[in-house]
């Protein structure tokens, strides 16, 4: 970092730090430099061009942000040790989140940790603990077993394991520990066929040495357009103040990115963030909460799936609507002026967030024509949000690789997903859940 660019951080009034790169910690970085303008901190290994020539961040390196220990030497030392305001330490995947959580204590008073302890963050994203909390708020899920890896003696050949209901999803319980092993095929989500799939994929994950819970799920059927996504942000005191929902369009299908909504048409539902009121306060959460869920065509009901612990990767869906995520962060944690009284807030703006051309989310939903029509006109009324697309970004070459991600964005979905095999006739939910104009 320059001098002339850490002058500039200096004085800010506060320092976003945002560790991690992909385009959800960009997200973070837009959006407290467009309510605030202000530079933020993005602590990375692997730098990447997401990140790379940007007018509104710098980046610090760190050799390993899952240690905790690196991670904690990385924050006491330059250029933060230099910046005496108060600086929002923010997290951009779920591993990520369990670091600072294990390191918090390390940090001085300077430093603004706005996510739950470690108890609490352990029950709401362990899944089978998960799945408590929300059969104790009354939150519908998925039909959901689970095989648990802890016991070096298990025996996969031998295991009981579910004889019907296939296809299922099978995902790891603990992603800080899923991280760190390795595996032929492995992914972030797996669906499997048959009970011989299952046998073979448990005794892998087995032999990669993961000792873990892995949850198994009923695949709800469905493409990509069943799923839902919110985010609610919870004050100190385990109160949801703000609720932002919305429908996917069309989800990652790279492996390594399996699940991450890339279009959503942002919209209302007062009965689900019901719901997810409910479950925030049995979990007693603080912070930011995100929730996949998806619309079940076989019952009518949406389930939610599990609780990510942050601003999620497609976090500036919420942005682009209006209702900026991170003033919640600075209201609360750097101003301490949140009012005692309030009503929870929901975005009600449509907007289209999506990291893909145009042109991808109609291929991926042309067997949708309602909602294609209803994406189509929000697009045309200038409802469209990129979070990459900044004008305060000026460098040509990073425009350059804008325009070459979509491109390429399109050829992975045409590689990876198949929307006629997806597509599920008769589970087309009625449009009720989003607000109309």
């Amino acid at each position: 970092m320059s001098d002339k660019s850490f002058a500039s951080i200096a004085d800010q009034p506060f320092v976003p730090v945002i560790v991690g790169a992909h385009v959800g910690g960009y997200s973070l970085v837009r959006a407290f430099h467009e309510a605030y303008g202000v530079k933020s901190l993005v602590v990375t290994g692997a730098t990447s061009w997401v990140v790379e020539n940007s007018a509104i961040l710098e980046v610090v390196h760190c050799s390993d942000a899952h240690d905790p220990a690196v991670l904690a030497a990385t924050l006491k030392g330059s250029p933060f040790a230099n910046l005496a305001q108060p600086k929002i330490l923010l997290a951009t995947s779920d591993s990520l989140v369990d670091v600072i959580a294990l390191m918090r204590d390390d940090l001085d008073d300077s430093w603004k940790v706005p996510y739950v302890g470690a108890e609490p963050l352990a029950r709401a994203t362990r899944k089978h603990t998960f799945e408590e909390a929300a059969q104790a708020a009354g939150v519908t899920t998925p039909a959901t077993t689970f095989i648990d890896l802890g016991d070096t003696a298990y025996n996969v050949l031998e295991a009981e394991l579910p004889t019907d209901g296939y296809p299922l999803i099978v995902k790891p319980t603990a992603p800080a520990a899923w991280n760190r092993v390795k595996f032929e095929g492995q992914a972030k989500v797996h669906e499997v066929a048959t009970q011989e799939e299952l046998r073979d994929l448990v005794g892998r994950v087995q032999a990669s040495g993961y000792r873990e819970t892995l949850i198994v799920q009923d695949k709800i059927p469905g493409d990509d357009t069943g799923m839902r996504i919110l985010t609610c942000y919870c004050d100190k005191d385990s109160r949801v103040r703000f609720a932002s929902y919305g429908r996917t369009l069309i989800e990652e299908h790279s492996p390594g990115l399996l699940g991450v909504p890339a279009a959503i048409l942002t919209g209302q539902n007062r009965e689900i963030v019901d719901e997810a009121v409910r479950l925030l306060a049995e979990l007693k959460w603080v912070g930011y909460a995100n929730f996949d869920l998806k619309y079940d065509p076989r019952d009518g009901k949406t389930k939610f799936f599990e609780l990510n612990p942050r601003l999620g990767r497609s976090n500036y869906y919420v942005t682009g609507t209006g209702f900026n995520p991170v003033r919640w962060y600075v209201d609360e944690y750097v101003h301490d002026n949140l009012p005692d009284e309030f009503e929870l807030v929901e975005a009600d703006t449509e907007s289209v967030y999506s990291v893909v051309p145009v042109r991808t989310i109609k291929w991926a939903i042309a067997r949708h024509p309602d909602l294609w029509e209803r994406t189509q006109r929000v697009i045309k009324a200038g409802g469209l949000r990129n979070p990459l697309h900044y004008k305060a970004e000026k460098h040509p070459v990073r425009w350059a690789k804008i325009l070459a991600a979509g491109v390429s964005y399109d050829r992975k979905f045409h590689q990876y997903y198949d929307p006629e095999a997806a597509f599920h006739p008769g589970g087309e939910p009625a449009d009720s859940d989003l607000p109309r104009t």
